[in-house]
């Protein structure tokens, strides 16, 4: 039989959370909220203030970075670098980029500081096939938890929500605990059904009437036409917000994809993309203004790179680097994502006063080239969208001949449409000027391809390029 605990026992559990091995139920502790939210009304200070702040947070990341890390540390005598030198953004295209492929050669050179100080251990997707492991300190959580904070309730998300988590907190995904930990500190509830089934979402929304949904558009969308199917409405199902993960909604004009519209419409909510990734623990999320991710500009320094790795402008298009500041397990420097978007810097209603992360537009290493013609998935996925006949679809590449790539596009048509195929072949070639192979197969086959339980996320591009 288990007693009532003594004094003891109370004081055995406040200093195991002293130890910071635990978190209270409030979401941060305090000292991380000396550390982190000290700045949380940065991104509403006027510029000069955010790139002194910048500055500072970036100077100090840095020379944390080349004492602590083995992989960096090699960089301060083969480049000559200044450890006192107080550091600014603009500064950063002096060092090199640091991308995937190091992180799997060196891995376990990236890491800062000793196992003892490591409570979680993912992994993230590896250029070779093989996932490359990222860890965390208890305090990378902790900055993990104010991060997801702040960009949950730019989303408008607040203590009084309910969220339908529709993603995974397990299978080493990093992301799930993340929105797990800043709905915590933000106070609101959270329902971790993760992937489960339509008819348990389904469950959920008829019991607990979320507020908020998380989770990829594609599913999203495709939860709420099986609660249509099954007579429920769901724009009066009392969701007024998507928080949408994994695949882009809006075009490189800011212009919604016709996902982003069908999902309004069904839900009658309002629609917020958010972008990361393992490796930069930080999060790019929309506000309710809906005009590209904020940058937290104590947690980033965001870069938009050419192929050569330099700077580009405001508003070209180029491959997204970040410096995550104040991380511990992993600092990176200079890390380049493989994500194509750029930087948008014009005034956003809310107020913030930092620059945005624009939609991704692709994968850099998925770039076609067909007959001449450069091509990205993203623009044949948006002329798809554009016929309502086409339930599912993924695209197959391999390597042609005469430097082509060989695209084959397979979908999913509702009903039996005759010249479905035909109309399909049309309407690419008008879209994006080049004639593609289109395969017409039974839904259930597509959706085993994207949706299968070998990847985390819907798969919708098969390179079989490398493995020829």
């Amino acid at each position: 039989m288990i007693g009532r605990p003594t004094k003891q026992d109370k004081e055995k559990f406040r200093a195991r959370l002293d130890g910071g091995r635990m978190a209270p139920a409030n979401g941060l502790r305090p000292e991380a909220k000396s550390l982190f939210q000290a700045h949380a009304r940065l991104a509403f200070e006027p510029l000069s203030e955010i790139r002194r702040v910048q500055q500072d947070l970036l100077t100090r990341h840095l020379e944390y970075t080349l004492r602590h890390s083995p992989y960096y540390r090699g960089w301060v005598s083969e480049l000559g670098l200044n450890l006192d030198k107080l550091w600014s953004a603009e500064d950063l295209s002096v060092l090199p980029l640091t991308d995937k492929r190091d992180l799997a050669r060196h891995n376990q050179d990236f890491q800062a500081v000793s196992d003892e100080k490591v409570v979680d251990i993912v992994f993230s997707s590896g250029t070779s096939g093989i996932p490359t492991r990222v860890v965390y300190t208890e305090r990378d959580l902790q900055r993990l938890a104010y991060n997801e904070h702040q960009s949950m309730a730019a989303a408008g998300v607040g203590a009084k929500d309910t969220v339908l988590l529709t993603c995974t907190m397990d299978r080493c995904f990093i992301a799930g605990l993340a929105y797990f930990l800043g709905l915590r500190s933000l106070g609101a509830a959270a329902v971790r059904n993760g992937h489960g089934t339509m008819a348990g979402h389904q469950e959920i929304i008829r019991r607990l009437s979320p507020s908020v949904l998380v989770g990829v558009p594609s599913f999203l969308l495709k939860l709420g036409r099986y609660l249509q199917a099954d007579g429920v409405d769901p724009s009066a199902a009392g969701v007024r917000t998507l928080v949408c993960i994994g695949e882009p909604l809006r075009d490189r004009f800011m212009q919604p994809l016709p996902v982003t519209e069908q999902l309004q419409q069904l839900w009658a909510a309002t629609v917020c993309s958010t972008y990361a990734s393992s490796e930069i623990v930080t999060t790019f999320c929309e506000c309710g203004q809906q005009c590209g991710g904020h940058l937290h500009p104590d947690l980033a320094i965001l870069e938009i790179v050419d192929a050569q790795g330099c700077p580009l402008p405001v508003g070209e298009v180029g491959e997204v680097v970040v410096t995550p500041l104040a991380v511990e397990a992993m600092p990176l420097l200079r890390f380049r994502t493989g994500d194509l978007s750029m930087i948008l810097d014009e005034p956003c209603p809310c107020g913030r006063n930092t620059i945005r992360l624009g939609p991704i537009l692709a994968r850099r290493d998925q770039m076609l080239k067909v007959r001449g013609t450069t091509l990205y998935p993203g623009a044949i996925a948006a002329a798809l969208d554009q016929l309502p006949e086409v339930e599912e679809h993924y695209l197959e590449v391999a390597s042609g001949q005469t430097l082509s790539d060989q695209v084959t596009v397979h979908v999913a048509v509702s009903g039996t449409e005759n010249g479905a195929e035909k109309r399909i072949v049309e309407k690419l070639q008008t879209c994006l000027r080049v004639k593609l192979e289109v395969v017409v197969e039974p839904l259930s086959v597509i959706r085993a391809q994207v949706f299968s339980r070998n990847y985390r996320k819907p798969m919708r591009f098969l390179d079989r390029r490398k493995a020829e």
